[in-house]
């Protein structure tokens, strides 16, 4: 299963939920983030890939959801409501997202 993860600047929130998932077996995860000067920006290739797309906020949502309404439309984009309060490998947020995430993806 191929996990997209989505913040701001691909700093901080993606980035750890890429480390996190990737060492699942039979899962995949990338990180990206919405802004222009995101380490990875998000685009229609990731969107493609990804089976699910989790944002971390609602304004992550938005911006997806309006530049990629198309390429959307036969997958599930879920937004975990986790704010940017985290550094990156913080436990609090591997356990927010691992707590999140499992209610949609088969983990473990």
């Amino acid at each position: 299963m191929n996990l997209l993860f989505v913040c701001s600047k691909n700093r901080l929130r993606s980035p750890t939920g890429e480390e996190v998932f990737s060492e699942y077996d039979d899962i995949n995860a990338i990180g990206c983030g919405t802004d222009r000067d995101a380490d990875t920006r998000v685009s229609g290739d990731l969107i493609e890939w990804a089976d699910i797309v989790f944002v971390m906020e609602k304004s992550h949502r938005n911006k997806v959801s309006k530049k990629f309404k198309e390429l959307l439309k036969n997958k599930k984009l879920v937004c975990l409501d986790i704010p940017d309060e985290f550094e990156r490998m913080d436990p609090v947020l591997i356990h927010l997202l691992e707590t999140k995430v499992s209610g949609h993806v088969r983990i473990g």
